[in-house]
Formats: structure tokens, sequence, C-alpha cells
């Protein structure tokens, strides 16, 4: 592949960020909404002990 290429994807992501600079920004806020959060370990420990053991065949129901 030459060097110089750039897919029709890579070429409309491109000029989709030059028509749309606040983009990246709201991706940004986005993520931070979901996933970027600080996790509290005393708080997980307790979701830990409080799990109770799965069931090795989950679809099995007992009568």
């Amino acid at each position: 592949m030459a060097k110089n290429y750039e897919s029709e994807i890579t070429q409309f992501l491109n000029q989709f960020k030059k028509q749309n600079p606040e983009t990246e920004a709201k991706q940004r806020e986005g993520r931070g909404l979901l996933w970027d959060k600080q996790i509290d370990p005393e708080l997980q420990e307790g979701y830990r002990a409080a799990a109770e053991p799965q069931a090795p065949y989950v679809y099995y129901q007992n009568p």
C-alpha cells in the first residue's frame, strides 16, 4: 500500500472533524459520563462481599 494512501473512511472522518471541530470534545464529555470514573475501593469491597455465587448453569431451574 502506498504511504500516502488514505481510505475513503479516513478521508470522510478527517473532513467531518474539520467541519465539526466540537466533535472530539463531545466524545470526551460522553466518555466521562460512563467510563472515566473514580472508583471507591471501600464501596467495591462491599459489592464483592455482597455478591452471590452464580449457579453453574443459569438456565437450569431447580423445582
